[in-house]
């Protein structure tokens, strides 16, 4: 069986000691993080987490949502009461606004959390994380009307959310959905339509589900530029806030997926259900996007939080499995065998995974803090710089944060060896799960192309001028101390690298766009590799200082040391050869007839 233990001492670390979380105590919301309620968080959040929702996650996996006759759905044993006490204990009401009922503490700091209820149980992380990004949405299109009828209560937990944007036709491409709206004389519009991998879309957990759907309205461009934004209660709200009568949206099905069974993932039909325009007509993809960012970080945090519970497993299996003798000799002569620790290739792994998690960790937070001040820095500037790279990073996070959670999560599993293959050890379930996050969301190699697409290019280039100044800053300053010199000098070869992939694209993209497509996923990844490295630059300066300082725990100051120096020696110039290939543009990968693609 599987287990979890929330990683709350290198948590607190990036806050304390890499991000330094308490410097911005004078921000609106950071004066309610103190140190000790940061601590109360972690600690009793990661309790919560492994002892009520971890040992759901298997059970919940064989198990899965069930549909009935009359359309409803139910989830599996155990959840209902486990949401209960995650509504009761108010961990989905962390980062909410103090007038809607929730705490108002950083972004940050729910991130941190978050992290650990997708590590214990991500299927059921899923729920609250919809309905967050759905008061999202209505905090900021929403009319004062909406917000005081739907979001205390999402807030609170009683009422789900959701968003529903794709249709069996349609994906990516939005403006091929055909669901319509038709207004009504009481100023509601009548929905009717399909739509298809609606995540949460019916269950058994809260009294009401807020569905976000996106429509055509009669006389809107047959396109993206016509698309709207309403919001469809499952549940009428009657104008003192009960619940009226049912609307016509109903589960069509539930979807037959890979993994994450425990979330109802749901066909919905929409039979002239009752809506209501949330912002301007036509102006719905703008509004949706502001959910869709959201939930790109929170995949991004999935690919981590699926990837840390892996890696914690592969490690202690690693600890406990006797295979072979080292190829140096027996180093437990007393034993007939050594522990897979000993072999050279499951150290590469687990040093992977390890390398990877902490680094994402580092990134997923400082991420979450730039969204933060992006709203509440103490000056125009800071808000600037910080939308700016959340911006530019958002991709990131998403596709790289999954490429590399999915890879840790089967390497975790090649570590179990026949085992990792077997269902009852629970290493092919993360395999499953981790598999998702690369696709929902936008496709990972919708990603790449928004950033290098967009985002690069997005008010002159100014935000990854902004990077590469804050990289390269940083890397000066660290070379002028011996122990992160070497680190440094490292990283400056791979900014180097990212740095000249951006110039080729600027070069060759304009004469042929398909040099950007072509190269769009590599860059993506030397952009993730960079950014990784920044995180682990800044950890090993803050070891270092905790070492000198005469703080820092030695043996967890060690860990950083050659964690840091893997990173640099074994990831880090994997940069130099995804420049050549984007550098080798899009003549071969667009060369080949279609139809030579077939066999036979």
């Amino acid at each position: 069986m599987p287990s979890y233990t929330p990683p709350v001492r290198d948590t607190r670390f990036i806050l304390d000691h890499v991000l330094r979380v308490a410097d911005h105590g004078n921000l609106p919301g950071f004066a309610n993080a103190t140190p000790d309620v940061i601590d109360q968080v972690l600690e009793e959040g990661g309790r919560f987490v492994a002892e009520v929702l971890f040992p759901l996650n298997q059970s919940g996996d064989q198990e899965g949502c069930t549909r009935h006759a009359d359309g409803s759905v139910t989830t599996p044993t155990g959840f209902r009461e486990a949401y209960r006490q995650f509504v009761e204990s108010g961990w989905g009401t962390l980062a909410a606004p103090e007038q809607f009922g929730g705490q108002g503490m950083p972004h940050v700091v729910a991130t941190a959390f978050e992290e650990y209820l997708i590590s214990a149980n991500m299927a059921f992380a899923m729920y609250p994380g919809l309905t967050q990004g759905a008061t999202a949405a209505l905090l900021a299109k929403g009319s004062p009307e909406q917000q005081a009828m739907y979001v205390p209560k999402m807030v609170s937990g009683e009422w789900g959310g959701t968003m529903n944007l794709t249709e069996p036709q349609c994906g990516t491409d939005l403006g091929l959905i055909k669901t319509r709206a038709v207004p009504n004389d009481d100023g509601s519009w009548a929905i009717t339509g399909t739509k298809i991998f609606i995540s949460s879309g019916e269950h058994d957990l809260t009294d009401n589900i807020i569905h976000l759907v996106l429509a055509k309205t009669p006389d809107a461009p047959d396109n993206v530029k016509g698309i709207s934004l309403f919001v469809v209660p499952k549940f009428l709200v009657n104008s003192d806030g009960s619940l009226g009568d049912r609307n016509a949206v109903s589960c069509g099905s539930i979807e037959h997926k890979m993994g994450i069974h425990a979330n109802s993932t749901c066909v919905m039909n929409y039979d002239g259900a009752k809506g209501w325009l949330v912002g301007e007509e036509t102006k719905g993809l703008a509004a949706m996007f502001i959910m869709m960012n959201a939930a790109r970080l929170g995949v991004g945090l999935q690919g981590l939080g699926v990837a840390e519970v892996a890696y914690q497993n592969a490690v202690t299996y690693a600890g406990d499995r006797r295979q072979g003798r080292g190829l140096t000799g027996a180093q437990e002569p007393g034993e007939k065998a050594d522990t897979l620790f000993v072999h050279p290739d499951v150290r590469r792994m687990l040093m992977e995974g390890k390398a990877l998690t902490e680094g994402l960790r580092a990134l997923c937070l400082w991420g979450a803090l730039q969204v933060d001040l992006a709203h509440m820095g103490a000056d125009a500037a800071t808000r600037e710089l910080a939308d700016d790279l959340i911006g530019l990073l958002t991709p990131v996070i998403k596709g790289y944060g999954t490429d590399k959670g999915y890879a840790i999560a089967t390497d975790a599993q090649q570590v179990y060896g026949g085992h990792g293959y077997i269902a009852e050890w629970g290493m092919e379930q993360y395999v499953r799960d981790a598999r998702i996050a690369m696709i929902y969301e936008g496709t990972n190699g919708v990603q790449a192309m928004d950033l290098v697409g967009r985002k690069l290019a997005r008010n002159g280039g100014r935000a990854v001028q902004h990077f590469f100044r804050i990289v390269g800053e940083e890397i000066a300053t660290a070379k002028q101390d011996e122990s992160t010199r070497d680190f440094a000098e490292r990283l400056g070869k791979a900014l180097n690298d990212l740095q000249a992939a951006t110039m080729w694209f600027v070069a060759n993209g304009m004469q042929n766009p398909n040099n950007v497509g072509a190269g769009a996923h590599s860059y993506m990844h030397v952009m993730g590799i960079v950014t990784t490295g920044l995180m682990w630059l800044r950890m090993l300066v803050a070891a270092e200082a905790l070492a000198a300082s005469g703080e820092g725990d030695p043996a967890f100051v060690e860990g950083k040391r050659v964690t840091a120096r893997f990173y640099a020696e074994r990831i880090l110039p994997d940069t130099g050869a995804l420049r050549r290939k984007i550098e080798g543009g899009s003549a071969a990968v667009m060369a080949l007839d279609p139809a030579l693609f077939a066999r036979g």
